[in-house]
């Protein structure tokens, strides 16, 4: 349908656009940022992009109900659609819809004046043909008709018969959308085609029957659906569909057309919990998801995890390593998922790749814990990764595992913002109930709300609880400065407790750390014991086999004792003491080395008593000195069954020496990125968009300008003497030129420029489009045309 205009109006879109000043351009750049990037030449191609369906859908994403609604009423309105009889259709209060009104022309979704609205081109297509709710109108869906089908509606109208389909269906047409004879004619409907047509007008207006392009005679026994069909109150637009014609669905819906107004906004109750409360909630949390990304990279730097060959990380695996943190596999998923993304986690780049921690990652341990938890959070918010699939099933049944490309969604950081800067509006210190949280939500951005919309809700809820940017449902002030692109590191370093340099021994040999301990003391207490609790305090405790591994990394006994001596604030109990002299007595009694295997022992005793346990039979053991014995497994496997049956032995090397067993920091030697690709562009400055609102107009008069004149055309890399003619003229005479270039990497554009000299091959002056004096080469110059009196127009 070709849009009307009132006399004096913009005719055309692009039309429409010249007239917007250069702030109502820059709004609509900001706010649709894929007409903006890359820069476009002139308001040509802006016209464009905005009417592209894509274009159109990623702007629709971002009204709320209201505002589509507004959007359906024009759609809707006849033609040509004004203001007012837009604002007629809608319940809600005037400032209210202008505001919506207003809303959609800043988009350019809509675009000419109050006498006559104009859709853009590409919005029909992204609504749909079922706007509102409502079908189509009646003499589109009467396409679906023959002249066979159509006879029978016009008898039972007691309209005239025709001998051709168009003037038939144009005379049923006439009388459906003529609101009075619509009205008579409903009259006449019984109780049971009432309801019908009520379901139908609810949305969506299709339904399904059996033969339902089957011509009805208005006389023959009919069902209610039949009884309509027979009047073309509904149509048969399938063999099995019927449609409910915009016109009808109207009527039906009487003073709503529209539907159910979507003018309140969702009111989401809170609970007050105070901000220092939320803060104090959430930096405990960020300690200890620091602890545990920790954690999880020494695990994998001690015991790497095979990435698949298809990518990812094994089931196996991710249980392991949920195991060895004490956490969920959905949890440990979402860690590994971030510290990936962050780039402390990648494939090493061998045959047989592992997951490995980089070399980033011994940076980032060294730095302040509030600089390591800004760089987590940044990611977590940002990465395109939506760690909730892991363990799910793909379109191809298979399960999506951990760090796979199938666990990649390229909206996935627009959502949790969306999420998180609603739960902004909340107020600081409170948190809102999670019901009316999602209907708000959905209220906010409804073409957003996909299906399972109130569990992905609650899942990036509990995504931002884990990692502290919220506390116990509520947004943190560190959380606020993150979303605001603020500093969040310094405005969570005054909530994260100050690093301590002691801990506190127990009788029962545990060790608490009554806060974040320091880097070098926290890796002391994890090589020396195992962490038992964690939470505002870590509890650690010291077994044998602790001791056994500080000893095996190479600390001695003497070194344990000063240690707990010197970083404990309460009195080394005495079972402690007992405990690392017991195992620093048996630890490397028993030496290993490689026959296949031998045992050596100062004590012939020792040996005895191993090669007559019969427990040890599998090792196969053969005494061939009184400090010595051979056995047929390998070296590490001898020092697993031993250690596994109370024994105390250590490795040692062809040359005597005592194999210190600190397992090497492996490392991927390169960082390979698994993520889905993000589509959206980059965000420009105030400056930059300015600066584009400047180039776009002056591109636009230039271009306009040029259609106007006679173009000297040139062959590329050649300068004519017509065109050095040209350009000495507009020099001498002070004239602007409209100029076709093409710079050194092959990209032409065309500008305004006011030269001011011509020499050496160069041309120098004043280019409009990017407000500065330039110097352009003549050979790259491949067209001029010279405009009037230098102006602009």
């Amino acid at each position: 349908m070709v849009p009307m205009s009132t006399p004096g109006q913009p005719k055309r879109f692009v039309d429409w656009l010249r007239t917007r000043s250069d702030e109502q351009l820059a709004a609509l750049f900001r706010q649709r940022l894929d007409i903006a990037v890359p820069a476009p030449p002139d308001l040509g191609v802006v016209a464009s992009r905005a009417t592209a369906r894509l274009s159109a859908l990623r702007a629709l994403d971002t009204l709320d109900q209201f505002t589509l609604q507004v959007l359906d009423a024009i759609v809707l309105a006849t033609e040509p659609p004004t203001a007012q009889s837009v604002l007629a259709m809608l319940d809600a209060p005037e400032t209210q819809a202008r505001a919506a009104l207003e809303r959609l022309i800043e988009l350019a979704l809509v675009w000419g004046e109050d006498e006559a609205l104009h859709v853009s081109g590409g919005v029909a297509d992204a609504i749909g043909p079922f706007p509102a709710g409502l079908g189509r109108p009646i003499d589109t869906v009467l396409l679906a008709y023959d002249l066979v089908q159509l006879r029978p509606i016009l008898a039972a109208l007691g309209l005239p018969d025709h001998s051709g389909r168009e003037p038939a269906a144009a005379e049923i047409a006439t009388l459906i959308a003529d609101p009075a004879r619509l009205a008579e004619l409903l009259a006449t409907c019984g109780e049971q085609e009432r309801a019908v047509l009520a379901q139908l007008a609810e949305g969506p207006p299709l339904g399904t029957v059996r033969d339902a392009q089957r011509a009805t005679t208005a006389d023959a026994p009919q069902t209610p659906v039949r009884w309509l069909l027979s009047r073309g109150l509904i149509v048969g637009v399938e063999p099995s569909t019927v449609e409910l014609p915009r016109e009808v669905g109207i009527a039906v819906r009487g003073n709503h057309p529209l539907g159910r107004s979507a003018a309140v906004r969702p009111e989401s109750p809170v609970r007050e919990l105070g901000g220092s409360t939320v803060d104090s909630v959430a930096a405990g949390q960020a300690v200890t998801v620091l602890r545990l990304s920790e954690s999880l990279l020494d695990q994998l730097s001690a015991a790497p995890a095979r990435a698949l060959r298809s990518g990812g990380l094994g089931v196996r695996d991710l249980r392991r390593l949920a195991r060895e943190l004490d956490v969920s596999e959905g949890d440990t998923a979402l860690l590994l998922e971030v510290v990936h993304s962050a780039g402390l986690l990648a494939a090493s780049g061998s045959t047989e790749p592992e997951w490995l921690p980089t070399a980033e990652f011994d940076l980032w341990t060294t730095a302040p814990p509030q600089l390591r938890w800004s760089r987590l959070v940044s990611t977590w918010l940002t990465m395109p990764r939506m760690p909730a699939l892991i363990g799910q099933r793909d379109d191809k049944d298979k399960a999506i595992v951990a760090l796979s490309y199938e666990a990649g969604r390229s909206g996935a950081g627009a959502l949790r913002r969306r999420i998180l800067e609603a739960l902004q509006d909340a107020g600081r210190g409170a948190a809102p109930d999670l019901d009316a949280f999602v209907d708000l939500l959905h209220w906010l951005a409804p073409r957003r709300s996909g299906p399972n919309f109130r569990t992905t809700v609650s899942t990036v809820l509990a995504e931002a609880e884990t990692f502290g940017v919220t506390g116990r449902g509520a947004l943190t002030s560190f959380g606020r400065a993150l979303l605001a692109g603020a500093d969040a590191a310094k405005a969570i370093a005054s909530a994260l407790p100050e690093p301590i340099d002691y801990v506190l021994c127990q009788a029962d040999l545990t060790v608490v750390a009554p806060g974040p301990l320091e880097p070098e003391l926290a890796s002391e207490m994890a090589l020396v014991a195992d962490v038992e609790s964690s939470g505002g305090a870590t509890v650690y405790r010291v077994t044998d086999s602790s001791v056994r591994r500080a000893m095996d990394a190479g600390r001695s006994a003497d070194e344990l004792h000063e240690l707990f001596g010197k970083r404990s604030r309460t009195p080394v109990p005495q079972g402690l003491t007992y405990l690392i002299d017991d195992v620093a007595r048996r630890h490397g009694a028993l030496r290993v080395g490689a026959a296949a295997a031998y045992l050596r022992c100062d004590d012939p005793a020792v040996l005895a008593e191993m090669t007559a346990d019969r427990a040890l039979e599998l090792l196969r053991l053969r005494r061939i000195a009184p400090t010595v014995v051979l056995s047929r497994s390998p070296v590490v496997e001898l020092l697993e069954v031993l250690r596994a049956h109370g024994y105390a032995p250590v490795a040692e090397s062809p040359e005597g020496a005592v194999v210190i067993s600190s397992p090497d920091a492996r490392r991927a030697s390169a960082r390979t990125r698994q993520v889905a690709r993000a589509t959206e562009p980059p965000i420009p400055t105030e400056e930059q968009i300015n600066t584009l609102v400047r180039q776009v107009q002056a591109g636009d008069r230039a271009a306009r300008q040029a259609r106007s004149q006679s173009v000297t055309s040139t062959v590329p890399g050649v300068t004519t003497a017509t065109t050095l003619g040209m350009l000495q003229r507009a020099v001498q005479e002070g004239r602007s030129i409209w100029l076709g270039y093409v710079n050194a990497q092959g990209s032409a554009s065309q500008r305004v420029v006011e030269p001011t000299s011509v020499g050496g091959g160069f041309l120098q002056g004043y280019d409009h489009q990017n407000d500065e004096n330039r110097t352009f080469a003549l050979h790259r110059i491949t067209s001029v045309a010279m405009l009037d009196d230098g102006q602009l127009v």
